[in-house]
């Protein structure tokens, strides 16, 4: 029987971080240690001299289904096929969050033979940063609703408009709608609120496109509350939050360092949503790895329409980065749920439903080509894929002028991704690839909408409910009108509508409202009902952990 991801990263021999560290040529002294095998890093190591000469590949996938592609593991398996001949590479991911890893999903250190360790620590608590990403989101709550209150310092704020909420990093969907200041005048004034978890927090969002101290202090005085009884915008900085909410992000803002269970290096920081945000890691820890390393592996959330399009025209532009590869993680499995199998079928050879969902695929191998970026396809093996099934996926890809290379990093670590960490090599230094925005920011809103819709998703246009089109107006007064757009749909179709697997083809997209993160920097164009706190399974996840006396966890993975 084939070991469980704990027991795998349990019995890893894990190096001391300093260890990791001298391997990157990085002053011990410089470590800020969170105990053994953890530490974060001044933003001084990071040099833009050096980044300009690394090698930056994205990782993304097909439309994601239940069962997981294995996206996270495949980033963190080529990162070590890629040490494994020869290079000096690392891996950028984002951290979990608490909600998932104790909900249906679990958590997001990898899997088999390619984890992110220590992974118990990473799955929990970590080193703090999102407690302190929720402290200051729920610090500027407190002073909202203070300046409500107080009398004689009122900014006059229309309890009414206020869009900023409280956070918290668990699934709890009691507290997604809720009524605050019940009780009596002192304590303050009965308003309707609710709970995020903290990845939808838009302090996340800003923390992972800072670019440094004062970006983040910039970007959350420009946070947007909500308007006065007399229409007048109201930020955070009105407030004179910025400071206080930066004290507490004083650490979080510091990428930190960990390792692969092959004692490769890996930056972890950050983890906002890739369905409400931009679904990456921060831009100062892939800069830093990026001034470290050679080759730099990073992935975005959920499949290619959402998360690879964010990355590439949202923190590509911020950040000033040009990645040099893409890869795309599919399953034969995914494959055939996107031919039209039931669930009961996923794991049966169809080459029927392969053929049928290749369809999905082959949409975001187009859609990659787009920006100028030719993609390698990562075939993550199963023991129930058929040679047939696989033979086929390949020969598609070829003719399309794309490599598919099946990866077993799952059961053989970095030796189940020489062959990938080859082709991805080779792709680079092939000078093919030539990253390009979609679109360009100075755009109308609408045309940079329609550019996604039609281009991405395969839409014939797009749709404006009346509330939409109210807040649109609103967002363009304010003169955000500049801004990306950071579209929010569900992951598991490339339309708006989840039923609609494989290409779906003659159909729009409705925007049915707006949102904007103006701290962030970008406007959030809503397809469909978007969840920003889950809630859990009828059997969560937790009921499986446990910890004895002497400390050791079971049931996490």
């Amino acid at each position: 029987m084939f070991p469980s991801d704990l027991e795998i990263a349990q019995n890893a021999a894990i190096k001391p971080i300093q260890s990791i560290a001298a391997n990157l040529d990085i002053d011990p002294e410089l470590l800020e240690l969170y105990g053994k095998y953890k530490a974060k890093l001044p933003l001084s190591l990071i040099n833009e001299e050096k980044i300009a000469k690394s090698n930056l590949i994205l990782v993304s996938a097909l439309n994601p289904t239940m069962a997981g592609e294995g996206k996270t593991m495949t980033s963190i398996g080529l990162s070590d096929g890629l040490n494994r001949i020869g290079k000096k590479a690392a891996v950028a991911l984002r951290e979990p969050s608490l909600g998932p890893v104790f909900g249906m999903k679990g958590g997001a250190a990898g899997g088999g033979y390619c984890q992110v360790i220590p992974m118990t620590d990473i799955n929990l608590h970590f080193t703090g940063d999102f407690s302190a990403i929720e402290k200051a989101n729920n610090l500027l709550s407190a002073l909202i609703d203070n300046n409500i209150q107080n009398r004689t310092n009122n900014l006059n704020i229309d309890p009414r408009t206020v869009v900023w909420k409280r956070v918290m990093d668990m699934n709890d969907r009691s507290l997604r709608h809720i009524i605050i200041g019940v009780g009596g005048s002192s304590n303050g004034i009965p308003r309707e609120e609710g709970f995020n978890i903290t990845p939808a927090s838009e302090v996340m969002a800003i923390l992972c496109l800072s670019k440094g101290f004062e970006d983040l202090k910039n970007r959350l005085g420009n946070i947007f509350i909500g308007f006065t009884f007399d229409k007048t915008p109201v930020f955070a900085r009105d407030l004179k939050a910025q400071g206080a909410m930066a004290l507490l992000l004083k650490d979080a803002i510091l990428p930190n360092l960990v390792q692969t269970l092959e004692g490769n290096p890996a930056f972890l920081h950050g983890g906002p949503f890739a369905n409400i945000a931009q679904g990456t890691n921060s831009i100062l820890a892939t800069k830093m790895a990026l001034s470290l390393v050679d080759y730099v592996v990073t992935e975005a959330g959920f499949g290619a329409d959402l998360g690879a399009e964010k990355f590439l025209d949202i923190k590509c532009p911020y950040g000033n980065l040009k990645p040099k590869a893409v890869v795309l993680v599919a399953t034969i499995r995914a494959l055939r749920h996107h031919g039209g199998a039931k669930k009961e079928a996923y794991n049966t050879p169809n080459l029927d439903f392969v053929q049928l969902g290749f369809e999905n695929l082959e949409k975001h191998i187009e859609n990659c080509k787009k920006f100028g970026l030719t993609p390698v396809v990562s075939i993550n093996f199963f023991p129930n894929d058929s040679e047939q099934e696989v033979a086929w996926v390949q020969q598609k890809c070829a003719a399309m002028g794309v490599s598919a290379v099946v990866s077993y990093g799952f059961s053989k670590g970095s030796d189940g991704n020489i062959e990938l960490a080859n082709t991805v090599v080779a792709m680079i230094e092939s000078g093919q690839n030539n990253y390009k925005q979609l679109y360009d920011w100075a755009l109308p809103i609408e045309e940079k909408i329609k550019t996604i819709a039609t281009e991405i998703y395969g839409a014939d246009d797009v749709e404006y409910s009346p509330k939409a089109k109210i807040q649109l107006k609103t967002i363009k007064s304010l003169g955000y009108e500049h801004l990306p757009v950071c579209m929010a749909k569900t992951q598991k179709s490339l339309s708006d509508n989840e039923k609609l697997i494989g290409r779906p083809r003659n159909f729009s997209v409705t925007v049915r409202e707006f949102e904007f993160a103006a701290g962030a920097g970008f406007i959030v164009p809503i397809l469909g009902d978007i969840m920003r706190m889950p809630g859990l399974p009828t059997i969560p996840a937790s009921e499986g952990m446990d910890i004895d006396a002497n400390g050791n966890i079971t049931g996490l993975s």
